[in-house]
């Protein structure tokens, strides 16, 4: 499990590393295709479940926390 977790990581890293140059026009453009081939995924699955890893769910864990603590408001007192 750890090894797999650490080729995430590591995986993740070079696809940011090639996100940086790139427009914000080519993100969204790369991020519709994302959300469509996850919906076209879906359909193919109908009914079952679908099943993730410890590791899948610690990285995700891991990004959603990320993503929740960058877009938090500061309330100020």
């Amino acid at each position: 499990m750890l090894l797999r977790l650490a080729y995430l990581g590591v995986t993740n890293t070079f696809a940011l590393l090639r996100l940086l140059p790139m427009s914000d026009r080519d993100k969204v453009t790369e991020i519709l295709a994302l959300r469509h081939q996850i919906t076209f995924l879906q359909r193919q699955l109908g009914d079952a479940l679908t099943r993730f890893s410890p590791a899948d769910r610690a990285f995700l864990a891991a990004l959603l926390h990320r993503q929740t603590s960058c877009q938090a408001p500061s309330v100020a007192a």
